[in-house]
């Protein structure tokens, strides 16, 4: 914006320096010439008045004489003729103009101007009866018109330059007083956007518009802090303090449970189904608190060891379940992101796609890098039964799940892990059947291999909170 501001008032100042600067070398280029013309046929008239006293009135030609002496001393010609186009007197420098050109002056009594080569030859008439007693031809250098023009010119172009030079800090200085102001709320916006709720616009200068719009925005973003403050504290706080009363009430189920028999322990197993369903989406509501309460510090991440790390994690899962789980792809990837947020995405993504998958299916990590937009690339692909076009597109939405014993918060998570650093992460149909989860992330720099952690030997658990059955 600062730069189209500064080219538009640049081409604004342009257009008026055009308009008033060319027009105004025209005018006086102009009234120089007439000058110089007037000036010239004054001075040929003088000359032409002396010789008229030789050739009509039979004076000597002193008078005359000096004239073209002083003629000559400017550096001038002349040549005067009399009634028969006869020459009786001239300076030592001839005038360039053709002998016909006499004869019509002689003839007519009418004035000629020629200009050419350098000079300004003036043809008119000795006297003012017709036929004229004789004829002038006068000739002057046209060089000191030429300097007077180029100093014009030359003046007209440094002012021209000086009040260019004067526009483009100006127009500089009020782009910036412009632009700036909007560059930082626009900053301040996005970092706003990208979960930096104390993101703030400060505008301390600038027009009064973008002022009151930058202290507009720090009120919305005021009340937008508070409003998602206390939605997370309340989710938090609700989600904590269930957990105290269903760890109990799970206990009591089990003494029960121990007890009981046939209806009974029917109902009670039941009971403890609906009562670890609700523990689920209370751990879940817990960590969608935690992931967006969390404010992303990107570093480079090796996605091809942590794809690794869960992989040797949750195969033991998905040995137990009949499930064929592999990896492919790119090698010494790094990936830009937060630590830890590319594990639990993809502990989310494998706790779901292990799920969905009937026994002798297949679950593989496919890895890949995009350097023209550096992108990393990393697909989770199964071959279970998949979701419909409607079920895709609400299936990043808290609560929306098509299986009853899901909490619907997983893809939840994911979703704003990856957005929050910056990525993207789509749900697309596996051709042949199934789902796959295409996430792209931030390329990151190039980093050394580094040794295995010791969280790939950990036992694996969702960020929803579904703990997975434990090694065969």
């Amino acid at each position: 914006m600062t730069r189209r501001i500064a080219l538009s008032v640049l081409a604004l100042v342009v257009a008026l320096l055009v308009l008033a600067v060319v027009p105004l070398g025209i005018s006086m280029t102009d009234r120089e010439s007439d000058s110089f013309r007037e000036q010239t046929a004054a001075t040929a008239r003088t000359v032409a008045a002396a010789a008229e006293e030789h050739l009509s009135d039979n004076h000597p030609d002193t008078e005359a004489a000096e004239q073209l002496a002083a003629t000559a001393a400017r550096g001038d010609c002349a040549q005067v003729y009399d009634a028969h186009g006869a020459l009786v007197l001239t300076t030592p420098c001839r005038a360039a103009l053709p002998p016909a050109a006499v004869s019509q002056v002689l003839a007519t009594g009418q004035q000629l101007s020629v200009q050419g080569g350098g000079r300004l030859t003036l043809a008119l008439p000795v006297g003012d009866t017709l036929p004229p007693s004789g004829a002038l031809v006068y000739s002057r250098s046209t060089e000191d018109l030429t300097d007077r023009l180029v100093t014009i010119w030359t003046w007209l172009g440094l002012c021209g330059f000086g009040a260019l030079a004067a526009a483009v800090l100006v127009a500089v200085r009020l782009a910036r007083w412009v632009g700036r102001p909007l560059a930082d709320l626009d900053s301040a916006a996005a970092r706003l956007g990208e979960g930096d709720l104390a993101a703030r616009a400060a505008v301390p200068q600038g027009p009064p518009e973008v002022r009151r719009l930058a202290a507009t925005f720090n009120a919305m973003a005021t009340r937008t802090e508070n409003l998602v403050h206390g939605h997370r504290a309340v989710i938090a706080d609700v989600s904590h303090q269930l957990r105290t009363p269903l760890t109990a009430l799970r206990l009591r189920l089990d003494l029960l449970s121990a007890e009981a028999q046939d209806d009974t322990a029917q109902e009670l197993a039941g009971a403890q189904h609906e009562v670890a369903r609700l523990s689920r989406l209370v751990d879940g509501l817990l960590a969608v608190a935690r992931a967006e309460n969390s404010v992303p510090r990107p570093g480079p991440v090796r996605v091809d060891e942590v794809v690794a790390d869960r992989i040797d994690a949750w195969q033991p899962v998905a040995e137990e379940r009949g499930v064929r789980l592999t990896a492919r792809g790119a090698t010494d990837l790094t990936a830009q992101l937060a630590a830890g947020d590319l594990e639990q995405v993809l502990d989310n993504l494998l706790a779901n796609a292990l799920e969905a998958v009937p026994d002798g299916g297949r679950v593989e990590l496919v890895t890949g890098r995009e350097p023209q937009v550096r992108e990393v690339l990393l697909s989770v692909v199964d071959d279970g039964p998949g979701m419909d076009e409607a079920a895709r597109a609400g299936a990043f939405r808290r609560f929306d799940t098509g299986r009853p014993s899901g909490t619907g918060l997983g893809l939840a998570i994911v979703h704003r892990l990856v957005t929050a650093n910056g990525g993207q992460v789509a749900l697309e149909p596996t051709p042949g059947g199934g789902l796959t989860a295409r996430i792209r992330l931030p390329a990151g720099p190039a980093a050394t291999r580094s040794p295995r952690r010791e969280r790939r030997s950990a036992r694996p658990e969702p960020a929803d909170g579904r703990r997975t059955p434990p090694p065969a």
